[in-house]
């Protein structure tokens, strides 16, 4: 499975960037969010997904990995297909979303084109339980984690330490330096532990 791809944005759109990588294109369908996220940058990372089906295979890419897990959780509700996900989030960041299914608001999932009231409360019946146990799990999900406090908590629970600890003491260091480095934020908060 292809995790990611890094290269050269040759060809981008609100709909698809071809990424360059060493020689290789790769087509990926993106949402509004990730379009806004690299409209001006002439390369990056993008983490990826393939969808395969009866007919073809579909590769999407998403700026962070909170926007890619939020498409795995959404194509796994009953009806909701790979397009209906990514025209979710095309119309609300992944944070608004799991917001809206916490709270059991269909009007705002119905605001998004395509989603129709059945298709809202299935989403929220499906997915509300699951999201709200995260938020208990892990604090931080419900205040929209970067890619930076997510592999700084990784780190941490890698060098041995409780993800609670670990969740806990980054929330810490980012609450006292928004601004702060990866490798700022680690030692901080290993020297708070």
């Amino acid at each position: 499975m292809i995790a990611f791809v890094r290269g050269n944005f040759i060809d981008k759109t609100p709909a698809r960037v071809i990424v360059d990588v060493n020689g290789v294109g790769y087509d990926l369908q993106i949402s509004l969010n990730t379009y806004s996220t690299i409209a001006n940058k002439e390369s990056g990372l993008l983490y990826t997904y393939l969808h395969l089906f009866e007919n073809g295979q579909t590769m999407y890419g998403f700026a962070d990995v909170a926007e890619k897990e939020m498409f795995l959780q959404l194509i796994s509700v009953s009806g909701v297909g790979a397009t209906t996900a990514r025209m979710m989030l095309s119309g609300m960041k992944p944070e608004e979303i799991s917001r809206a299914i916490i709270q059991g608001n269909t009007k705002v999932l119905e605001s998004i084109k395509g989603i129709g009231k059945k298709s809202a409360e299935r989403l929220i019946v499906e997915l509300k339980d699951k999201f709200g146990k995260q938020a208990l799990e892990n604090p931080l999900a419900g205040l929209a984690v970067q890619s930076v406090d997510t592999d700084a908590i990784n780190a941490l629970v890698a060098l041995g330490i409780s993800r609670l600890m670990a969740e806990n003491a980054i929330k810490k260091v980012i609450q006292t330096n928004p601004n702060i480095a990866l490798e700022d934020i680690i030692k901080q908060a290993l020297k708070s532990l």
